[in-house]
């Protein structure tokens, strides 16, 4: 790495800092500096001295802010980093005094910081001025009509680069899939509509699921050592029919990585074998469990866990500490302990809602999943029931017209609702199956809504518009889409948190208002679910050498009442894009990127 030469590409856009930091004798003396020199800027730039185009002005504003707000003390002590001390030592070219892990990242940061506080993004560069702003009346209408037909074809353009399975060449196409698993388990096509059949039959090693699909030796070796380690591992043949018998991950790459582990993520949780439960519980919801069973992190709602266990094993599941393993024998709560949890629920008459989450609850039978309604359904604090559940898209066969007459007599419209909340990750596992699951709820008056988890599998430009609008057209509501976790063993799915907000401002908002209806959201440990859409719910607070951002996320309690706010480290924009364009995308599409604070 040269580093000279990156030092001059850093500052060539504003060699004002860069003189700044060089005349200072030292860091607390370069941060004074700047900090005035940041405030002087932003007094030249409100006196509005020279023209700037509007946008290009208030781009600018906000990188000095950020670079203000990363060079300060405070921020210095709450990401334990100092940003300034190292610009110092870059300036001086002090290489021993270099951190180890400074890379590229680290530069191509600072460099489209310093471009924006200098109004030099080139995001508007190439754009000209909209026609319709120099006409009024039907004239105007026209021409802006115009432009937004152009923006509609270009964001269509990127829409149908993804497939759904309800396009017919996918539907034929896992047809053959599923005689291929049939034959391979000697079964008929009435075993493939049985749910039972899929649950007896969930693939849980490599060697069977390569009699149904070619796997890579990557994809063998990381299922191999999951199970040398005891990791939860399992796909029942209905997902597998979801996948394309050939290993290139050309249109099932979410659906592979869904329940494939990478080897990184075997890596780490074999390490973590012996504590596993205690290193992986990222949420602390044992802080957050004021009785076995049960979670609550909100006034008005809580969490009822009955069943901890799925029918099949999502890599990066949120509660992958709790699960033992796919179907496991005795992840089945107890009925003593789940009244005691209802009794919990009944004294505590502001929690008026209830997910029923685990796990996956709809694995249960039906006798259970009744039992578990009823006591709920007896409580008069309860208005409202959620099922958490990922059945409609791993076994959609499991909605049955017995379940469903179970589940429905307790949606009780003016007393009681009962809704569904489901997780699609991508367009791909969309299918006439998963549809008609949806359906069963819809047709009887219940709604159905989706959580996805944003990375690398879904983050591609457009890709998440897809996903909502296919769910929508099958009777789903797009509800929250989560910025993935700082778990170490999940990092290879993470993406950048600006990635997230800039898929929000320049993709989802380009679609109707009904197709973007899930709010993004970072899940603070203890605390739940913190907004992401502006500063008000987080902030920047460094950038560390090795290109990670520090972020400072303010609770949801925020001007509600006390409590702490929470830093975390993302993962470096510099090296998602890279992953990108090793997948095929063209890295200008998403330059903006770095603008997103």
């Amino acid at each position: 790495m040269d580093i000279k030469r990156l030092t001059s590409y850093i500052f060539a856009p504003n060699p004002t800092i860069q003189n700044l930091l060089q005349d200072a004798a030292s860091p607390k003396i370069g941060r004074e500096y700047l900090i005035a020199y940041c405030n002087e800027l932003v007094k030249v730039l409100n006196k509005d001295v020279k023209k700037l185009q509007s946008l290009e002005w208030a781009l600018q504003m906000s990188c000095i802010n950020t670079f203000r707000r990363i060079i300060s003390l405070r921020s210095e002590k709450l990401s334990k980093f100092s940003t300034i001390s190292l610009l110092w030592k870059l300036v001086r070219q002090q290489l021993e005094k270099l951190p180890p892990d400074l890379s590229v990242a680290f530069f191509e940061e600072i460099h489209h910081l310093i471009k924006g506080m200098r109004g030099q993004s080139g995001i508007y560069d190439e754009l000209r001025y909209p026609q319709y702003m120099d006409y009024e009346g039907r004239e105007a209408a026209i021409l802006r009509s115009e432009q937004l037909d152009e923006m509609a074809k270009k964001s269509d353009s990127y829409v149908k680069k993804y497939l759904t399975g309800l396009e017919d060449e996918v539907v034929q196409k896992r047809i053959e899939n599923k005689k291929r698993i049939l034959k391979h388990f000697k079964a008929e096509e009435k075993d493939w509509l049985n749910y039972k059949w899929h649950l007896a039959n969930v693939i849980r090693n490599s060697e069977q699921l390569r009699s149904l699909v070619q796997l890579t030796q990557a994809e063998i070796e990381a299922i191999d050592e999951a199970k040398k380690f005891a990791l939860p591992f399992g796909i029942t043949p209905y997902y597998v029919s979801l996948m394309d018998y050939e290993p290139d991950r050309r249109h099932d790459h979410a659906i592979r990585a869904q329940v494939i582990p990478p080897m990184n993520y075997v890596a780490v949780l074999a390490q973590k074998a012996d504590s596993i439960d205690l290193s992986c519980d990222f949420m602390l919801e044992r802080a957050t469990s004021p009785v076995d069973l049960v979670t609550r992190r909100y006034p008005n709602i809580a969490i009822l866990k009955p069943y901890n266990t799925c029918s099949q094993i999502c890599v990066y599941c949120q509660r992958n500490w709790e699960i033992d393993d796919v179907l496991f024998p005795r992840a089945l709560a107890s009925r003593k302990k789940i009244l005691q949890a209802i009794e919990w629920l009944k004294a505590h008459p502001s929690v008026t809602e209830v997910l029923v989450t685990g796990g996956d609850p709809l694995i249960m039978n039906d006798q259970r999943i009744e039992f578990v309604l009823s006591q709920l359904a007896q409580l008069k604090n309860i208005e409202r029931i959620r099922i958490g559940s990922r059945a409609p898209v791993v076994l959609p066969f499991r909605i049955t017209d017995k379940l469903m007459e179970v589940i429905a007599k307790y949606h009780q419209p003016g007393r009681r609702e009962v809704a569904l909340v489901t997780h699609f990750e991508h367009p791909y596992e969309i299918s006439p199956e998963s549809m008609h699951a949806v359906q069963q709820f819809r047709t009887r008056g219940m709604s159905v809504y989706n959580q996805t988890v944003y990375t690398i599998e879904n983050s591609r430009k457009f890709e998440l518009v897809a996903l909502r609008k296919y769910l929508r057209l099958i009777g789903v509501d797009p509800y929250y889409t989560f910025n993935t976790k700082g778990k170490e063993e999940t990092k290879s799915y993470r993406v950048p948190l600006a990635r997230l907000q800039q898929e929000v401002k320049e993709e989802a908002r380009l679609f109707p208002g009904l197709v973007r209806t899930d709010e993004p959201v970072y899940n603070v440990p203890r605390l739940g679910k913190n907004y992401v859409r502006a500063e008000q719910h987080h902030h920047l607070l460094s950038i560390l050498p090795d290109g990670k951002r520090v972020y400072e996320f303010h609770p949801w309690e925020k001007n509600l009442s006390l409590a702490d706010s929470f830093v975390d480290v993302d993962v470096p924009i510099y090296d998602y894009l890279n992953e990108l364009e090793r997948r095929g995308e063209n890295i200008e599409d998403y330059k903006t990127i770095w603008y997103y604070f």
